[in-house]
Formats: C-alpha cells, sequence, structure tokens
C-alpha cells in the first residue's frame, strides 16, 4: 500500500486533457476503472487501475487542505456518487443517467472529475492528484481528518446558518441563484431521463414485435400465405429498424444532453456547498466579533486576535469564491452549449439515417402492390 502523501506542490507530469477513463472492468460487485494519460515528456502513457475508494482518496486530500489561503472558496469538481453492480431501484435513480450505458457513461464522468481537477490551478499542485494518476500502487486507505467539506448534514444548526442573511449582496444574489438552479437542473436531467428510458422501453418493445412477425411466416405454395409471409417479413424488417433508430436516439440523447444536464446538476450542487462553507465561515466571523464585544477585560486581546485572524480567512475565502463564481458561470454556459450542440448534430444525423431507411422500406412496400 502507498505511503501517506503529503500536501505539498508538485506539478504535474501528464497532460489533464489527456486523461481518459477507458473502461470498467466488473469482478463480482467491484469495479475498477482504468486510467490512461500522456506522459507530459512526449515519452508515452500512464496506465493505472482505481477504485471507487481510491477517488474519495483524492476527493479527501483536495478538501483537506488547510494550508492553502481560501481553499474553502473553491468550488470542487463533483465526484460522481458511488457506482453499484445490481443496485437497487433507489440507488439506480441517484445515478441517473450515469447507470444507463455498462458503465460508459459513468466512465466519462470520471474522466471530466480527473480533468477538472488535473486543470485546475490550485487543485492540480496537489501532491495526491500526481501520485493517483501515475502511481502503478493503489493510493492508501487511511482515514482522513473530518473537515467542513464533507457532504452538508441535516443538522439543525447547519440549517439555520444555510438560511442566514449575507452581508454581501453578490453573495446573497448567488445563493438565491443557485438555490433556483439547483432545483430547476435537478428537475431537468431527471425529467430528460425519463424521456431516454422511455426511448429504450420503445425500442425493446419494437424489437419484440419484429421478433414476433417472424412467427407468422408460413412455408407452403398457397398464394394468400406466400402474400401474408411477405406482408410480415417487410413489418418486422420495419420494426427491426424502428428499433435500431430508436436506440440510437437514446444513446444520442444520453452521452450528449443527458450527461451534459447530470453534470450541470452536480456542478450546481457544489457550488451550493461551497457558498455553504463560506456562510458557516460568516456566522463564525459574526460569533467572533460578538464575543469581543462581550469578552472581559483580561480577555480582550486574545478574543481579539480570534476576530482578526477569522477576518483574514473570511477575506481569502470571499476572494477566492468570487473568482470561482465568475469563472464557474462562463463555463456552466459553455457546458450547456457544447451538450446542446452535439445533442442537435447527432439528432440530425439520427433522424437522416432514418429518413433514408424508412424511405427504402416504404418503396418496398410500393414494390409489393
Amino acid at each position: 500500500m502507498m505511503e501517506e502523501v503529503n500536501d505539498v506542490s508538485s506539478v504535474l507530469t501528464v497532460h489533464g486533457d489527456s486523461i481518459k477513463v477507458t473502461e470498467a472492468l466488473q469482478d463480482g460487485d467491484a469495479l475498477t476503472f482504468i486510467i490512461v494519460s500522456q506522459k507530459l515528456s512526449g515519452t508515452g502513457e500512464y496506465h493505472v487501475d482505481r477504485t471507487y475508494d481510491d477517488f474519495e482518496w483524492l476527493q479527501q486530500h483536495l478538501f483537506t487542505q488547510d494550508d492553502v489561503p481560501g481553499i474553502q472558496g473553491v468550488i470542487f469538481p463533483p465526484l460522481p456518487t458511488r457506482p453499484h453492480v445490481n443496485a437497487s431501484a433507489k440507488v439506480m435513480k441517484q445515478l441517473g443517467f450515469l447507470a444507463l450505458g455498462e458503465w460508459q457513461p459513468y466512465c466519462r464522468a470520471l474522466e471530466t472529475f480527473l480533468r477538472q481537477v488535473s486543470n485546475h490551478s490550485v487543485l492540480s499542485t496537489n501532491q495526491a492528484v500526481e501520485v493517483f494518476l501515475t502511481s502503478s500502487d493503489p493510493p492508501g486507505r487511511q482515514k482522513i481528518k473530518k473537515t467542513i467539506f464533507n457532504r452538508l448534514s441535516q443538522a439543525v444548526e447547519e440549517k439555520r446558518k444555510e438560511g442566514h442573511k449575507d452581508v454581501d449582496e453578490f453573495f446573497q444574489t448567488e445563493r438565491d441563484l443557485n438555490l433556483l438552479l439547483t432545483g430547476s437542473t435537478r428537475a431537468a436531467a431527471e425529467k430528460f431521463l425519463d424521456v431516454v428510458l422511455a426511448e429504450q422501453k420503445i425500442s425493446t418493445a419494437c424489437g419484440h414485435f419484429s421478433a414476433a412477425l417472424h412467427l407468422c411466416v408460413e412455408q407452403g405454395e398457397d398464394p394468400e400465405k406466400k402474400a401474408f409471409t411477405r406482408v410480415c417479413a417487410q413489418l418486422s424488417e420495419v420494426f427491426d429498424s424502428m428499433k435500431k433508430s430508436t436506440r440510437s436516439f437514446a444513446v444520442n440523447d444520453m452521452n450528449t444532453l443527458g450527461l451534459g444536464l447530470d453534470l450541470h446538476s452536480r456542478y450546481q450542487e457544489a457550488e451550493k456547498e461551497m457558498l455553504f462553507r463560506r456562510t458557516c465561515k460568516m456566522v463564525e466571523l459574526e460569533n467572533a466579533r460578538k464575543n469581543v464585544e462581550k469578552a472581559k477585560p483580561v480577555k480582550k486581546a486574545a478574543m481579539e486576535e480570534v476576530k482578526k485572524a477569522a477576518e483574514a480567512e473570511f477575506q481569502q475565502i470571499c476572494q477566492v469564491a468570487k473568482q470561482e463564481i465568475v469563472q464557474f458561470e462562463q463555463t456552466r454556459v459553455d457546458m450547456m452549449q457544447k451538450s446542446l450542440v452535439q445533442w442537435c448534430e447527432k439528432q440530425l444525423v439520427t433522424a437522416k439515417e432514418s429518413a433514408d431507411i424508412f424511405s427504402h422500406h416504404l418503396q418496398a412496400f410500393k414494390a409489393m402492390v
């Protein structure tokens, strides 16, 4: 097992944009992901295999960089929900699009996560990223201390802080917008997933009906039976084409707009967590100021130092957070635009191919008359 990683600055030896999660290998209920990346030296590639626990190990190392000024203002690239083989319907619903396509969409989501981490000016300097991408040994499984970066709990105190009025209009506006977009984006992803699942069901039904029509084929010289057989055979081909066409539309929907909406939704949640972390620090600062006002003379100096430290930390977080939000808003637009363009292009190509095939079937029916 690999030794403990110290969070010190390092330079990645791989091209961030070259990172690929090529496949998911299944061993019983466990999944292992193969990650390939090109060396900056141009002398070859790194090939490593990682489990989901390894991804969580990396994420926790990114979360616990307490020595990095303003780190709590970073919008961390969202890691997908843990995959489960033969999962329940509830778990599959949580995974959404990532549970379709024999884990190929999930591999793409992990690939996106790694690329975004590797291209982030702050996160990419963490040595754990280099270790994760290049070491032939698996990362350690040691427990890492918990910090505020852990998932939002349902504690009453945290809910109270979450609704605390902001002292900065910029962040209050962003919090209100994020609350609206988080719910809307999640709902859009769920509705579009319903469309894809319906397309898959239609494709399967067309396949079954195509196979059933073959059962109507009869041998013999009876002219009526021969004519009926030709019609059934031709209809079987039509429904088989409908099966393939609908399946293509479903795959296109999943791999373009579907994954785009999924990523958008998870990123909105990531921004929500960042804004919540900042709100917690804001409440801590307000409490520190109140403590200074209430402190007795003997403790006044100590409380003042605590307040100054809280103010400096909060200012650093706000500075980083503003930069992250501005960049995120542009990235969010670019991501959705790219997904929509890809979706339209794929749909147009598939529609044209389907139209050509069905035109051929139509001519075949006309020839039978």
